[in-house]
């Protein structure tokens, strides 16, 4: 342990994280979050001898998760010291191993041998933490582990070697639509909990119809969601700019100016935080590394290199092209989405006045439906591409497929989108004999199944194409 620490100070942190050891408890909201009983579940389940790593951006309710766990966990009736939560960002924490934190816990606060609940927040701050949780987990099974981190945790290599089968990583993307509307109080709708997008293709119009009349009182929350995204703290604020600062500050700033340079060693945070201007204002567009770089004037092997450390950041999505009926792509060329498009807003000071820009609002709304696909469908772990025909450059913007399914999603956030025949959906159908498609819409009259002519599914039946307003989607699938 490094000479000059006090073991006093160290022990009066340890106590300042743990409330319930002394009888007090945590300020925490009422809302839990969905990852919540994710966690806790695999937490609690013993015949999974693995650690729990819960991975999302900043500012989404991490901390919060690890603390309403431990406050659960007392309410149990599971001793408190027994619930060990700490933060490991704290600069007396940065100065110690793991081990020395948990030897220095067993010695003065709960006996070692007995289980004991780990919960350990920021823990890619700790020390050769990786080497140190591997030994946890393979020899001391007293030991229930959950911890906190940024995604570059997860892609981090040593954790690809040492890691492999001794963690179960439970994502934490920005809240759903879902979620914001239960963490904003809104009325709950009498709809089946069990509803799931891919049952309204069974409904008739006439249901179809009653749904879009119960989900009308959601609009104006929807459009507020759009505009300030799914960041607990914004999401219960009424200012949009206070929001919007709220997030440059502590989302945004803090991951370029501080977590790059100490997780990863970036020296120069101008050229990364240019790359990130560069993608708000291309969010959703296909990126090439020498057109970026010639615009940044940098070289393409920085604008790759930081591409891959914001993804690793969870700051942005990469979504890849599509292969087609097995033609092969030479050149792979990438489009990138903001994680939640508030942050492009936030970045960008766009206000109120965009929800009236049908450009800005179709960046937006197709921002949101791709984070809303990424946490839907995450435990199949699916590949997730666009597809644009090179010859006649008609696209798809979302496709979601797994050896069990392939579902594409057109986002088209406008007044009148008239889905075609000759509408890229409708073609990448053609070509694949999808099943389900979604055309993903504005108002909540666009709202029905249709088929075309011809088009047709591997089983010989008719592809059915849904029309689904995009608040509808985002709340059945959060």
């Amino acid at each position: 342990m490094t000479i000059f620490l006090d073991h006093s100070e160290i022990l009066a942190v340890m106590h300042g994280f743990n409330p319930s050891w002394s009888g007090r408890s945590y300020a925490l909201p009422p809302f839990k979050r969905l990852a919540f009983e994710a966690c806790r579940n695999y937490l609690m389940d013993t015949s999974i001898q693995r650690g729990v790593l819960l991975s999302g951006p900043r500012r989404v309710g991490k901390t919060t998760i690890l603390q309403q766990i431990a406050e659960s966990l007392v309410k149990e009736g599971r001793n408190p010291k027994s619930v060990f939560y700490i933060s490991l960002d704290h600069p007396l924490f940065k100065l110690l191993t793991l081990r020395e934190i948990l030897k220095l816990y067993h010695e003065s606060i709960y006996p070692e041998g007995q289980e004991s609940f780990l919960l350990l927040d920021e823990i890619q701050y700790s020390k050769e933490w990786e080497t140190e949780l591997k030994l946890l987990i393979d020899h001391q099974p007293q030991y229930r582990i959950l911890a906190t981190g940024s995604a570059s945790v997860i892609h981090h290599e040593r954790v690809a070697e040492s890691g492999v089968g001794r963690w179960i990583t439970v994502p934490i993307p920005t809240l759903s639509f879902f979620e914001f509307t239960h963490i904003r109080g809104a009325r709950s709708l009498d709809i089946s909990d069990t509803l799931r997008p891919s049952d309204l293709f069974g409904m008739t119009q006439g249901d179809l119809s009653d749904i879009s009349i119960r989900f009308r009182s959601l609009l104006p929350e929807f459009q507020q969601y759009l505009l300030v995204g799914g960041f607990p703290e914004t999401a219960i604020q009424k200012n949009v700019i206070l929001c919007q600062r709220l997030l440059r500050e502590d989302v945004v700033e803090r991951v370029l100016k501080r977590d790059m340079t100490a997780l990863f060693g970036v020296r120069n945070v101008n050229e990364l935080e240019k790359l990130f201007i560069y993608l708000c204002l291309h969010s959703g567009s296909i990126v090439a590394h020498k057109t970026c770089a010639d615009a940044l004037g940098t070289s393409t092997a920085t604008v790759a290199n930081h591409l891959a450390l914001l993804e690793q950041a969870n700051l942005i999505y990469r979504v890849s092209p599509s292969q087609v009926s097995g033609k092969k792509i030479l050149r792979a060329r990438n489009k990138y989405y903001l994680v939640d498009a508030a942050l492009r807003n936030a970045v960008l000071l766009r206000g109120e006045e965009i929800l009236t820009n049908p450009e800005e609002m179709g960046i937006i709304a197709e921002t949101t439906i791709l984070r809303h696909l990424y946490a839907y469908y995450y435990r199949d772990v699916p590949e997730i591409v666009y597809w644009r025909d090179p010859v006649s450059q008609k696209e798809v913007d979302i496709i979601v497929r797994s050896p069990k399914y392939n579902f594409p999603f057109e986002v088209k956030y406008q007044e009148n989108p008239n889905l075609r025949e000759t509408s890229g959906l409708v073609a990448y159908c053609r070509l694949e004999k999808v099943e389900k498609a979604y055309w993903v819409t504005k108002l909540d009259k666009d709202f029905g199944v249709t088929t075309f002519e011809g088009i047709e599914d591997h089983h010989g039946g008719q592809t059915l194409f849904l029309k689904i307003p995009a608040h509808i989607l985002c709340y059945l699938l959060g």
